[in-house]
């Protein structure tokens, strides 16, 4: 009898990225973070927008909260990665991918999911992080403002003329995937702080984002309302996940429930592995 044999696994990325500021995209990879964390997974946090560093400031409010407050809260393993200041373009790029592949190397050895939250621009360390994306999260706020990331858009009948730069360097990355170990990217846009009025502008929004779906290959997922208590939270690096642990004193309203269950909408929409070592079963 052949004794059982693991299976060795490469940590599965997920990569939080657009080219455009305020649509959520750190707080998405935060509750994204905590939330693969309490469903029992082992998770890498990378943040390759140092500059801004919104990713690592939450983290570090993360760890000072429970140092104060004396409670255990998961945490990631985690590294950031510092736009290069050589002199070249070709140095500095040099310089990048070295810098990138060492923190995911760092990072992503005994993890299960590595979640990377990139530069709200197209940088070279964005471009790298797309690059060897499994599943891509673009998350944009719900109006034909930020649709145009995504493509140009007729102002009269709201068909898509052509698809955006965004949208063509995703192309590009999914090409440089496939070049590199034949993987594919699953690219998912998370309509963002999706108010309850604006009926007719919400439904021309999704009809003219699912046209675009199909024609350039993206699923969509409903991401997360404009609410007060994730600005909240972000202050003291917590996450909705993290509420009654915290002892914050919040009652948990209606509110809070649906926003809970929106990040478990995003969570459940991503293809993952359940959180355990596959086995090969031994042979007689």
């Amino acid at each position: 009898m052949v004794a059982s044999v693991a299976i060795e696994k490469r940590a599965q990325i997920i990569v939080l990225g657009n080219e455009k500021g305020g649509s959520g995209k750190s707080t998405a990879a935060m509750h994204l973070i905590v939330g693969l964390l309490r469903d029992g997974y082992r998770v890498g946090a990378l943040d390759l927008d140092a500059r801004q560093a919104t990713l690592t400031h939450y983290l570090e409010a993360r760890a000072e909260f429970a140092a104060r407050r004396g409670i255990a809260l998961p945490m990631p393993r985690f590294a950031a990665v510092i736009r290069s200041e050589a002199d070249s373009r070709a140095m500095a790029e040099a310089d990048e991918q070295s810098r990138f592949a060492a923190a995911l190397a760092e990072i992503s050895g005994d993890v299960d999911i590595v979640v990377i939250d990139c530069p709200g621009a197209d940088t070279h360390l964005s471009r790298l992080g797309h690059a060897h994306a499994d599943t891509l999260i673009t998350p944009i706020n719900d109006s034909f403002v930020d649709f145009a990331m995504l493509a140009k858009v007729d102002p009269e009948q709201h068909e898509v003329v052509h698809p955006s730069i965004y949208s063509e360097m995703v192309w590009e990355a999914r090409k440089r995937r496939m070049a590199r170990d034949r993987g594919r990217i699953d690219w998912l846009v998370m309509r963002n702080r999706l108010g309850a009025g604006e009926a007719r502008n919400k439904r021309d929004v999704g009809a003219t984002l699912e046209a675009l779906a199909k024609r350039i290959g993206f699923r969509t997922v409903k991401g997360f309302g404009e609410r007060v208590i994730f600005r909240e939270l972000y202050l003291q690096g917590l996450t909705l996940m993290d509420v009654r642990e915290a002892g914050l004193g919040i009652s948990f309203g209606m509110s809070h429930v649906t926003a809970r269950a929106e990040v478990r909408n995003l969570i459940g929409a991503i293809r993952k592995p359940p959180p355990a070592l596959t086995l090969v079963p031994p042979a007689a």
